[in-house]
This record gives C-alpha cells, sequence and structure tokens, in this order.
C-alpha cells in the first residue's frame, strides 16, 4: 500500500476536512450543551450541583449510548446505499431506524424517571449531591423522548453525507439550552427560580425543539432522502441486517458505559472537590476530541459510500489519512493542556482548591490527545466498513483487562486521586491503538456483505 502525498492524497484530505467540519461543529456544540450546564452550575449552584450533575448525566448518557445503539448499523447501511444510490433503500432503512429509536426512547424515559432515586443510591456521595441529582435525573429524564428521535434521523443524514443539517439543527437547540439556562436556574424577569431543575428543563426544551426541526426536515425538505410515513413500518428485510450490524455496537456501549459506570463509582469514593474536578477535566477534554469525532464520522460515511462503489482501497486510505489528521489534532491539544492548564480550568469553576485539584491531571491528561483522536477515527472506519463486532471487542478488551484494573490501582491503591484515571487510560490506549491498526490493515473487512 502506498500512502506517498499525491494529488489524490490531497483531495481525500479536503473531503474528510468539508464533510468532518460541520461534524465536528455539530459535536462540539453539543457538547456545549452540557458545558453551558457544567459551568452555569458551578458558578450559580456550586461544586455540589456540579457534581451531582455529574452523576446523574452518567446515568443518563450510559443508557442513550447503549439503547441508540442502532444508530451505528444504520449509518453503515445508508453509507453503503448512498454509495449504491439505491435511495429507495436508504429512506426505508432512515424510517425504521426512527421507529426503533423512537420506540425506544419512551423506555428509557419510563425506566429513568420512576427509579431515579434507586439509581442515584448506587454512588457514595453525600446526601446533598444525592437529592440533587435525582431531581435533575427525573427532569431530564423527559428529553430521552426527543433525543433518542434525534439521534436517529441525524445518523443517517450524515450516512448520507449531511453533515450540514444536524450542525445547524444542534447549534440553534444549544442557543435555546443557554439562554434557558440562565433563566430558568436564576428566575431571571418574570421566569421562575428553579435552580438544578431549571438546567435540566432548559436542556429537555431545547431537545424538544430539535426533534420537531428534524421531523420537518426529513418529511418535507430533502429529495432524495425524504422520509414517507409508510417507511416507518418495521420489516423483516430491513430490520434483520440493521440488528446483525448494531447488537455489536449496543454490547460495544454497554460495556463502556458499564466501565464508565464503574469508574464513577471509584471516583465518587474521592472528597466532594475531586468529584467536581473530575467532572470538568471531563468536560475539558470532551471538547478537545470533538474534532476527532468529527473526523470519525466523517470517515464512516466514506468508508461505507467507497465500499458501496467497490472500492476498499479507497477505504482504506480514507481511514488511515484521517486517522493522520487526528493525530495532528491531537498533539496540537496535548501542547495546550500541558502548557496552560490553570487558565483552561479558570473557564470552569473559580473555586481555588477545585482548580488546583485539576491542574497536574489536565497535563497528563494532554499526553492522551493522540492516541485517543487515534482511537476514534479508526472506530468509525471500522463502523463504516459493517465491522461493529471488531470495534466491540476491541472496545471491551481495552476498559476490562487494562482501564478499570489501572484506574483502581493508581487512583485508590496508589492513591493518585483522579490523575489516576488518565494514568489508567494512556496505558490502555497506547496497547489497543496498535490492535486497531492491524484489525483495519487487514482489510478483513472488504469481505462482509451488507445486504442479501
Amino acid at each position: 500500500m502506498n500512502f506517498q502525498l499525491t494529488d489524490n492524497s490531497r483531495q481525500r484530505v479536503k473531503k474528510i476536512f468539508f464533510l468532518a467540519l460541520p461534524a465536528i461543529l455539530e459535536m462540539s456544540l453539543n457538547t456545549m450543551l452540557g458545558v453551558a450546564d457544567t459551568l452555569m452550575i458551578s458558578r450559580i449552584i456550586g461544586k455540589e450541583g456540579l457534581a451531582a450533575v455529574g452523576f446523574a448525566n452518567q446515568i443518563f448518557y450510559m443508557l442513550i449510548f447503549v439503547f441508540s445503539s442502532f444508530n451505528a448499523g444504520a449509518t453503515a447501511m445508508v453509507a453503503r446505499s448512498y454509495g449504491e444510490k439505491n435511495y429507495k433503500r436508504l429512506n426505508k432503512i432512515m424510517g425504521q431506524n426512527l421507529t426503533l429509536n423512537t420506540t425506544i426512547g419512551i423506555f428509557v424515559f419510563f425506566i429513568t424517571f420512576i427509579f431515579a432515586g434507586n439509581i442515584m443510591t448506587v454512588y457514595d456521595i453525600t446526601t446533598e449531591v444525592r437529592t440533587l441529582g435525582v431531581t435533575y435525573l427525573k427532569v431530564v429524564s423527559f428529553s430521552q423522548l426527543f433525543m433518542f428521535a434525534s439521534f436517529a434521523m441525524a445518523a443517517s443524514l450524515r450516512g448520507a453525507g449531511d453533515t450540514k443539517t444536524p450542525m445547524y439543527i444542534t447549534g440553534t437547540a444549544n442557543v435555546i439550552n443557554i439562554i434557558g439556562n440562565y433563566v430558568l436556574i436564576t428566575g431571571f424577569g418574570f421566569f421562575p427560580e428553579l435552580g438544578i431543575a431549571g438546567a435540566a428543563l432548559s436542556t429537555t426544551i431545547s431537545r424538544f425543539l430539535a426533534v420537531i426541526a428534524y421531523i420537518y426536515v426529513v418529511f418535507n425538505i430533502k429529495e432524495r432522502l425524504q422520509l414517507k410515513f409508510n417507511n416507518l413500518k418495521l420489516t423483516k428485510k430491513i430490520i434483520i441486517p440493521l440488528w446483525n450490524f448494531s447488537y455489536a455496537a449496543g454490547l460495544e456501549q454497554l460495556s463502556m458505559q458499564v466501565a464508565f459506570f464503574i469508574n464513577g463509582i471509584i471516583i465518587s469514593s474521592l472528597p466532594t472537590t475531586s468529584e467536581a474536578a473530575f467532572r470538568i477535566l471531563i468536560n475539558i477534554e470532551s471538547i478537545s476530541f470533538m474534532p476527532a469525532i468529527g473526523f470519525s464520522i466523517a470517515t464512516a460515511t466514506l468508508v461505507g459510500k467507497h465500499l458501496g462503489e467497490d472500492d476498499p482501497e479507497e477505504s482504506l486510505k480514507t481511514g488511515f489519512t484521517a486517522a493522520s489528521m487526528g493525530i495532528i489534532w491531537g498533539i496540537f491539544m496535548g501542547l495546550i493542556f500541558i502548557l496552560f492548564p490553570a487558565a483552561i480550568i479558570k473557564i470552569f469553576t473559580t473555586e481555588k482548591v477545585v482548580i488546583d485539584a485539576s491542574i497536574w491531571t489536565l497535563r497528563i491528561a494532554g499526553l492522551n490527545q493522540a492516541p485517543l483522536a487515534f482511537m476514534i477515527i479508526m472506530s468509525g472506519a471500522l463502523r463504516g466498513t459493517g465491522d461493529t463486532k471488531g470495534v466491540m471487542i476491541i472496545t471491551a478488551m481495552r476498559l476490562w483487562l487494562i482501564f478499570i484494573p489501572l484506574t483502581y490501582l493508581f487512583t485508590i491503591i496508589l492513591n493518585q486521586g483522579v490523575s489516576g484515571v488518565w494514568y489508567a487510560e494512556i496505558s490502555s490506549f497506547v496497547v489497543f491503538s496498535i490492535v486497531i491498526f492491524k484489525r483495519f490493515y487487514s482489510m478483513e473487512w472488504s469481505k462482509i456483505k451488507m445486504f442479501a
């Protein structure tokens, strides 16, 4: 395989970048929704509220990522259909995936709303933090009714190469959320002062408006990607391959979210200051790897499209080109973390004790940025080929053989506090970056048949 820089490779970089850019902006804006909550809750309510929202969101996102796994299979199937120019099948995939996600969203809403109090008891946290967490989780659970449907439509649009529409909708929703946060948390003007419940209600309202926008787009605006009500009906011809390419992604997310859940329990045994520092550091790192997420989305779309065009070699080159772009970004962000940790942390909190507890760990996290970006993009490339089982196995092994055991070792036994989480994460990424590289380079995925 020749990876020398040529006119074709330059065109490949441009194609990846311009497809990824709207996705990067969308993911960044989506992350900013959580960051807006973090900033306002940290400054208005305090570290107890910040810790409460962090623990509640850990439960919230665990359920979302596990149960929205059909979107991984849908994106790959849509991208393949798009490459084959089979728009009739593409719209059936989009419609049936929307039906599945909406049904799951209703189910997850009831689970989180009814059992919010029981869920929060698993953490070793103070009564005040637990009470605030239950309040936030109960209110924000309503947003799951809308979030699953939005994810389904966004995944299908991206699979067909439309990364701009999700960006516009997410950006608008975030502006609404930020305004809503301020007026509902503080009781600005004639609005009631709802505190932490106000942050949750604002998030829910913004996600409701987002799903209305998506419904309007896919039923009225698009041409080749336009849903009809008969496309919402489930059929074996679509559901069986959708399940086959999605269940592994679901197991991957289950493994990942359970690992994060256990990681949260480990962190909850630390003082509240450390818990708050951890939540801030997670938010900072979440922003830093948004470009990698965007490159991953673009890579999955392009790799699947090239396979639909029967050009697996171009799929391979696209995957490695995107991964190289991600590594460059990771090195840049790593240097920012290492050189300016205090300035970054002060954006999120004014509490000196939390700032002091976070500086060293953010420098350590800087070393994690390049391998983290590489793993994210390579995982997206493999998902785009339909090799969701390979990603599942690699992710599960990374988490349970290295990340969780070393997190406990560094954080608790060696008493390294929140820094122990990043020591463990760096170790796991270094080892499994080699594994995922070999998996993608083998091109075994070129033999995967997506449709009968």
